[in-house]
């Protein structure tokens, strides 16, 4: 059960909201919460699919070009100009 609530403390749950609400309005109120939960879930979908789609990138994702072949430095001709 959710919240940790035994079939007894649903029972008195459900006859406060009869006796709140009465019991010719109670399906009227469980049909206005269905809608209400469908349109949230609905809109956390529509959020959801928005961000997944932010995420995917369209564009073609380019390569880096090829490391080019540097020559090798020689440090020991720089060392012996700077003396």
């Amino acid at each position: 059960m959710p919240f940790n609530m035994g079939a007894g403390e649903l029972v008195v749950i459900f006859l406060l909201v009869v006796l709140l609400f009465g019991a010719k309005r109670l399906p009227e109120l469980a049909k206005s919460l269905g809608r209400s939960i469908q349109e949230f879930k609905h809109a956390t979908k529509g959020l959801k699919d928005e961000f997944d789609l932010d995420k995917i990138d369209d564009r073609p994702r380019q390569t880096p070009p090829p490391p080019r072949a540097s020559e090798p430095q020689n440090t020991e001709s720089r060392q012996q100009e700077n003396s």
